[in-house]
């Protein structure tokens, strides 16, 4: 599945640090710049005042479901509470250039192909989902945006509010954030899969 699994345990400690150092710097940074106290994100987030108040100290590693709570709380793409904003994307982004987070507790691992676009919004995502692993991500309340994920290893479950998809390597599938999602890998192995997200 890759060489991210086999990270020594010294690196993999600091490489957490420092994704929850910029993760607390873009949730306040993104929390401030729409005039929201943390009451208001923790209402519309359905995450607590105090939590909240975690993330944004780094004394807490957020899950990729709180995480998904935050983004759909703020009505911003995940990446931007992952990665730092770049004023001109590369066009050559090599593999160790790309941002890589691992959910603390389901193991899930997101690896950021290419930053979102200024112009146009576009952004690829891999993930690395574990054996019978779960994310559930609430409907997003600010700017809807679509998704389109190529299946590339495992079987995966995907439901999209009420319809039920079930994907196999070589599968595509079309969404938006506009209901509940829900991804579960399937069968007795880990999946992968890649995600491309544009502005509807």
């Amino acid at each position: 599945m890759g060489n991210d699994s086999s990270t020594d345990p010294a690196s993999a400690g600091i490489a957490g640090q420092s994704i929850d150092l910029l993760i607390a710097s873009r949730l306040l940074a993104l929390r401030q710049s729409q005039g929201l106290s943390l009451s208001d994100l923790a209402e519309r987030s359905g995450v607590s005042k105090a939590m909240i108040s975690k993330v944004e100290r780094a004394q807490s590693s957020p899950t990729a479901v709180l995480l998904g709570k935050l983004a759909a709380g703020l009505g911003v793409p995940l990446a931007q509470l992952l990665t730092e904003e770049k004023a001109q994307p590369q066009r050559l982004r090599r593999r160790a250039e790309q941002e890589v987070w691992r959910d603390p507790q389901a193991g899930y691992l997101r690896r950021q192909v290419a930053e979102r676009q200024a112009g146009s919004g576009i952004e690829m995502v891999e993930i690395e989902l574990p054996r019978e692993a779960r994310v559930d991500y609430p409907r997003w309340s600010g700017k809807p945006y679509r998704q389109c994920l190529w299946m590339l290893e495992g079987e995966l479950q995907v439901d999209y509010g009420d319809e039920r998809f079930e994907l196999a390597p070589g599968d595509r599938l079309d969404f938006g954030v506009d209901r509940p999602l829900v991804f579960k890998a399937l069968g007795g192995s880990a999946c992968r899969y890649l995600l491309v997200a544009s502005p509807e």
